[in-house]
């Protein structure tokens, strides 16, 4: 039973001072991207930024289980980002100016 609780608290320690590192999150190097990245395969992307930790700026495109540095400039990371604000545009219903919910009691 100690060996347990001493494995346990030595994870919680190591999530801990892991998740609290920005370097754990950080681009280091961006991908060239080349050939046929579906813009359907992303779940969506975020932007890194030149901070602390993190020294050259990057497109983080999220994908199932795994992250993809890209070049802000690039073109293809531009279409890409497009296509992700699209499809999220289309899924989301805007509501209407001046029209209300109403319930019956």
């Amino acid at each position: 039973m100690e060996g347990r609780s001493t494995a346990l608290t030595a994870l919680l320690v190591l999530i801990i001072c892991t998740g609290s590192t920005q370097s754990a999150s950080c681009c280091v190097k961006n991908m060239v991207l080349r050939g046929k990245l579906s813009c359907q395969r992303l779940l969506g992307y975020s932007f890194q930024t030149i901070n602390n930790s993190c020294d050259i700026k990057s497109v983080i495109f999220h994908l199932p289980a795994r992250f993809l540095c890209a070049e802000p400039t690039d073109s293809k990371t531009q279409k890409l980002m497009q296509c992700i604000d699209e499809r999220k545009r289309k899924s989301t219903p805007i509501p209407q100016q001046g029209s209300t919910t109403t319930t019956a009691a």
